[in-house]
């Protein structure tokens, strides 16, 4: 069917304008007991509310008797009464989450290790990442200069000689004034307390370098190279009271044999490592996500 620029030509259940893109883009998420006629519900109040679905996906976790629905809308919503609305058809345990359509905004923290950061600092600066690099903080100094030739902030907290709950309330006032969505942990190698941690539920995230859940902790290459593996990889996950144990968003491997050694394989795993992060944050900016327990529902 050729569209000459009237909705009328298509069927009266699909609703397009030609100036769709003045409206306001949102991304609707929904976490509850599942039921049957939730879809029909959800879409329903849409219609209503006289907004566009762009796209829509859901999926039923039947162990947990859970539905998950993400869906994408435009037009001139009113957030706070859709939500109300949604909340009178779904199930009383139901999580509503509306955003608008809007790059992320994070803070990045690192040690010494530059990989992981210069593939966030380089997508940023091609607007590839999907969100705006408001600072970079670092334990360590080393790469403040790097970070500095991206014109993004560098804020050095160092460690030495002081407490752990001394140094994350300097770690606190100096990530505050930024109010970032998320923390990304690119190589930051010190543990975050459990107080830290609850400031930003879901929202800290972090790669490790290994293939979780095998080499947790410290030196995983030389781990990896002592058991002879024949693959390496990355794990990005958000970060949780359990060191590594956070929920995983991506996971990715390349393959590896006796050849290589303890620094080829280092080597290797450095670039799965950033790749493995990029992929996690774009999901994640993208509001693909959701966190049940200790996994992830992830729509691609």
């Amino acid at each position: 069917m050729h569209y000459n620029g009237h909705a009328s030509a298509y069927p009266n259940n699909v609703n397009l304008s030609r100036n769709s893109d003045l409206f306001m883009k949102y991304t609707i998420l929904i976490q509850c007991a599942d039921a049957k006629g939730l879809i029909h519900a959800i879409t329903g109040v849409i219609q209503r509310n006289q907004a566009n679905i762009i796209s829509n996906h859901e999926f039923v976790e039947h162990n947990g008797n859970l539905f998950f629905m993400r869906t994408e809308i435009e037009g001139e919503v009113n957030k706070e009464k859709i939500k109300t609305e949604f909340a009178t058809v779904l199930p009383s345990d139901s999580s509503i989450f509306i955003a608008e359509k809007r790059k992320k905004r994070i803070v990045i923290l690192v040690t010494k290790e530059h990989h992981c950061l210069g593939e966030l600092l380089v997508r940023n600066q091609f607007d590839e990442l999907n969100a705006s690099v408001l600072a970079v903080i670092g334990n360590h100094e080393d790469l403040a200069n790097f970070t500095g030739q991206f014109s993004v902030p560098f804020h050095t907290i160092s460690h030495d000689d002081k407490s752990r709950d001394d140094h994350e309330k300097e770690l606190m006032n100096a990530i505050t004034p930024y109010a970032p969505d998320y923390i990304i942990l690119a190589k930051y190698m010190r543990i975050l307390s459990p107080g830290f941690i609850a400031r930003f539920p879901n929202r800290i995230i972090n790669i490790h370098h290994s293939f979780l859940p095998a080499f947790v902790g410290g030196n995983p290459y030389r781990q990896a190279y002592e058991r002879g593996v024949k693959i390496i990889g990355a794990t990005a996950h958000f970060v949780n009271d359990n060191l590594d144990e956070g929920p995983i968003i991506v996971q990715q491997v390349i393959p590896t044999d006796h050849s290589h050694s303890v620094q080829e394989m280092s080597q290797m795993g450095r670039d799965v490592e950033k790749i493995t992060l990029a992929k996690a944050l774009k999901v994640v900016f993208d509001d693909r996500i959701f966190v049940n327990r200790n996994k992830t529902i992830i729509f691609d």
